[in-house]
């Protein structure tokens, strides 16, 4: 039977593969690469170098323009399963035009396939279709928000206290009740700036694990301001922004 390997590859350092993930670049015989329009020319460069260093001989690589998602729409949530399901239908394209009977691929995920990205409920649509069968596994990765409190030398929870992950869009309601520690991701609009400061630390990260990292902690009042400036200079420079961060309450 056909196996597809989603393999975690980290937050940008090669170094944050893990064995598991090493051993499964070696057995694979097809990679999936879904480039987004905007795709980063670095990461793109970072994922070809792992694939040089750790793939198998004789490797094939097929890299495809991946679906559009409508970011415009106040209808996320049907936005994004629309995009799952031309997804689907793209992945499992790929997999009936490239992948042999006996072969394996792989698809290759930044960070921890199970920490908001869509991969393994993408593979489970192509499935529950009935139209291609396969088995497939996922090789657990060094996810931003691991690498984010190693580079603070952090921990994400504390003594008897609950840690929650959530998004920019839903910090920008408020910061949540009954927590006192909150991590942040897919954040681009700085939602960190527009909540009630006092009484919370920040611990933020861009880039993480890149040469061009961006780490900055301290009360959020005071870093706010310079995070902000910090962020719009390096977005503006690169054209993108990868950043996570952790919200503490801090004395509590």
């Amino acid at each position: 039977m056909r196996h597809i390997f989603l393999i975690g590859i980290g937050a940008g350092d090669p170094d944050h593969l893990t064995l598991q993930a090493v051993k499964a670049l070696a057995r694979t015989d097809v990679f999936f690469i879904l480039d987004k329009n905007e795709e980063r020319q670095d990461l793109i460069r970072l994922r070809r170098q792992l694939l040089t260093e750790h793939g198998r001989p004789g490797h094939r690589v097929i890299e495809v323009a991946d679906a559009e998602r409508d970011r415009a729409t106040p209808a996320y949530t049907a936005a994004v399963d629309d995009w799952r399901t031309r997804r689907a239908d793209l992945v499992e394209r790929l997999v009936a035009e490239h992948l042999g009977p006996e072969e394996t691929g792989a698809f290759l995920v930044w960070g921890d396939p199970s920490l908001y990205d869509s991969v393994i409920a993408v593979i489970d649509e192509v499935l529950a279709r009935g139209g291609a069968t396969f088995g497939y596994e996922v090789v657990p990765g060094i996810s931003s928000v691991s690498a984010l409190a190693a580079r603070h030398r952090t921990t994400l929870t504390r003594v008897g206290r609950p840690l929650q992950i959530t998004t920019g869009r839903r910090l920008a309601e408020g910061f949540p009740e009954q927590v006192d520690d909150v991590v942040v991701m897919l954040d681009g609009r700085a939602a960190f700036t527009g909540i009630d400061p006092e009484g919370l630390e920040i611990f933020y990260g861009a880039y993480l694990g890149t040469p061009d990292e961006i780490l900055v902690s301290g009360p959020l009042a005071e870093t706010a301001p310079r995070i902000r400036a910090l962020r719009d200079e390096a977005r503006e420079r690169k054209g993108w922004i990868m950043d996570t961060y952790l919200l503490r309450r801090s004395g509590s």
